[in-house]
């Protein structure tokens, strides 16, 4: 049985670079307290839901926020958005996009189903950094969200 800490960030993110710099970025900024990080959509859901590897998680303290990336396999980003927008337990999480897609449809598609922010990773990685780091701050310190039934 494993032991999961309360988490505020959940990171979905396939790409280990790109994860471990936002988890540099958000530490940068003192908001890396509680993140986690899945590595595809599957995991993630499992995750966020408490079942398969993460069902001893307590989900008692909700996420502050999801950072997701679109292009992950086993299950895109834009599919955990749509199941997560359509569950009343986590329709209300803040869900931020952060991806290297530019594309309209993407960005159109995100948004329709219940992104609450799209962000297009800088490819420079000082830009990256502060990228993440200004998004952290907002949806950890800045923002009020409603309250999640968990």
């Amino acid at each position: 049985m494993k032991s999961f800490t309360p988490v505020d960030i959940l990171i979905v993110e396939d790409n280990p670079n790109d994860a471990e710099l936002a988890i540099r970025a958000l530490k940068k900024s003192n908001l890396a307290n509680h993140i986690f990080v899945t590595e595809n959509g599957e995991e993630a859901l499992d995750f966020i839901f408490s079942r398969g590897e993460f069902a001893e998680r307590d989900k008692s303290k909700a996420l502050k926020v999801i950072f997701l990336d679109l292009k992950l396999p086993k299950v895109s980003g834009l599919e955990v958005l749509k199941v997560l927008k359509s569950h009343e337990s986590t329709k209300m999480l803040p869900v931020v996009i952060i991806t290297s897609s530019k594309e309209d449809p993407d960005i159109q598609e995100a948004y329709a189903l219940g992104a609450n922010s799209y962000v297009v990773k800088p490819v420079d990685f000082d830009s990256f950094i502060h990228a993440i780091s200004s998004t952290g701050l907002y949806w950890l310190l800045i923002n009020v969200p409603p309250k999640v039934n968990g």
